[in-house]
Order: structure tokens, then C-alpha cells, then sequence
């Protein structure tokens, strides 16, 4: 039986906020309540990142909560995302990841090593043309190394409350694109389970 026809659809949200979380009037809150039975990872200590332990955190909710999921990471968050998924065993429950404005892994360096590996699942990266934590031409080339389509956004800042990014329609757009990515596989599949059940 596949994975696909064992899973909940459409996707679980997951939110995977940066440094310092993120608040009440972020978008990726906003986000949540778009959707039906979003859930957020949360980390022990928001202030202190760490990439493995944070990445970990990452990993539990995704063999915790029912799958399939789309993650939508922000600053650090995409970081620690990006580092959760290059195991495989844990991206097969992840329909698809939305990477906001993500964190120079120079910037973070002390908080682990980053290694930036194409990633198995459909991506969306989007990048700001002044975000003081990415130049663009970074956020540009780290899309090209997980394999991510880009986007950038412009004058945006780090794209968050700060930037003007509380309630923001575009989000959702890119995790139904994200989401409608991913649903031909999940019909292909199903669709070709019984006639391999047939030959068991």
C-alpha cells in the first residue's frame, strides 16, 4: 500500500518560525489559521539557535503528526528545515516545503554546520532584494543547491512583521501551488496501486 493512500490530504501545515519565534501578527501565524489543522514546531530555547537540536525538533513533529505535511519556514527555520529533510527517511511525509527569507548560514555558522543538498521534495524559496540577512544573489544561489524554485519578492526586508508581513494572501498562494505540485504524485500512485496488489 503506498504512503499516500495512508496519509490525511490535502497536507498538514507546519510553520517552522526563525530566531525569537514568531509572534501573533507574523505571517506564518496568520498562515496557520488559513489552514485546517496547521501545526507549528516549536524549539526549547527560541532565542538560542541551534541547527541540529532545532532541525530535530523538525524531525518529531513530522513522525509525530499524521502526514503528508507542507512546511512553511522562515529565516533560521529554513535552515533548520532544509538540514531536517536531507535524510530521506524524513522527507518521504513531506509533500512540499515553502523556504521565506532565509538566514545566511554564514550569519549562523556557530550554530552549526550548514550543508546545502538538493532536496527530494518540491521547494518554493523566496528571497528580498534587502533583506539584511540574506543578500539576494545568496538566497538566489541556495535555491539552486536545494533544488527550489525562486522568487524574489523585492523591497521586502527579512519579510516579516517588521517588513509589513502580517497578513499575507501570497503565502497561501505558494503553499496551494506547493500542495497542487504534489497532488498528481499522490493520484499516480493510488492509481497504480491495485494492479500492483495483483501481482503479490
Amino acid at each position: 500500500m503506498s504512503s499516500c493512500s495512508k496519509s490525511t490530504w490535502p497536507p498538514r501545515l507546519v510553520t517552522v518560525p526563525g530566531l525569537h519565534g514568531s509572534e501573533g501578527a507574523h505571517w506564518q501565524t496568520w498562515l496557520e489559521r488559513q489552514f485546517a489543522r496547521s501545526l507549528r514546531v516549536e524549539q526549547a530555547d527560541w532565542d538560542a539557535p541551534d541547527l541540529n537540536g532545532w532541525a530535530q525538533s523538525v524531525r518529531d513533529l513530522i513522525a509525530r503528526a499524521r502526514g503528508p505535511h507542507v512546511l512553511a519556514a522562515h529565516s533560521f527555520g529554513c535552515l533548520a528545515t532544509a538540514h531536517a529533510l536531507q535524510q530521506a527517511t524524513h522527507a518521504a511525509d513531506v509533500a512540499g516545503v515553502l523556504f521565506v527569507a532565509p538566514a545566511s548560514p554564514e550569519k549562523f555558522a556557530f550554530a552549526g554546520a550548514f550543508e546545502a543538498r538538493r532536496l527530494g521534495v518540491p521547494s518554493i524559496l523566496i528571497g528580498s532584494e534587502t533583506d539584511p540577512w540574506m543578500p539576494l544573489a545568496g538566497a538566489r544561489e541556495l535555491a539552486q543547491r536545494l533544488g527550489s524554485a525562486f522568487v524574489n519578492l523585492g523591497d521586502a526586508g527579512h519579510i516579516n512583521t517588521a517588513a509589513g508581513f502580517g497578513p499575507w494572501p501570497r503565502a497561501k498562494y505558494f503553499v496551494d501551488t506547493l500542495v497542487h505540485c504534489a497532488a498528481p504524485l499522490r493520484f499516480r500512485e493510488e492509481a497504480v496501486e491495485p494492479a500492483a496488489q495483483a501481482f503479490v
